[in-house]
């Protein structure tokens, strides 16, 4: 009796150790992109992927006559981060036509992580940064 009670003890203790570090490994790290680079594709909006964890964007960059459009992929931060500074799932919308800031990808592929964009034909500019949009006094 008392080994299945120091065994049942283990097991819940190992179960109660592992189960936390399942959320955190699921998530993946910022290191794919390059952080001290910024790239501006300007193009058009294929999609807007308003979705956790992270809104998603798609950009045909603009190409020379007779070349065929790239089409990037661009992550931002979770739909309720980019609530709180002001999005809406309609803040970009398919055929917008856009001029994005991003940080690229370190492998060279057509992609990065948000920082800021231009809607070209209203000026609009779209911004995750937190800091900059804070209330003067907030903390």
């Amino acid at each position: 009796m008392t080994c299945f009670r120091i065994t049942a003890a283990t097991i819940a203790v190992l179960a109660g150790t592992a189960v936390p570090l399942v959320p955190g490994h699921a998530h993946h790290s910022f290191a794919m992109f390059d952080q001290t680079k910024i790239t501006t594709v300007t193009g058009t909006v294929k999609e807007f992927n308003w979705v956790n964890p992270h809104v998603s964007l798609w950009v045909y960059a603009a190409a020379k006559e007779g070349e065929t459009p790239e089409l990037w992929t661009i992550e931002l931060t979770s739909p309720g981060n980019l609530t709180r500074v002001g999005w809406t799932r309609h803040s970009i919308s398919p055929g917008d036509k856009i001029a994005v800031e991003i940080a690229p990808l370190r492998d060279g592929t057509h992609g990065g992580a948000f920082r800021q964009a231009t809607l070209t034909d209203t000026g609009q500019v779209l911004t995750a940064n937190f800091k900059d949009q804070e209330k003067p006094g907030l903390q």
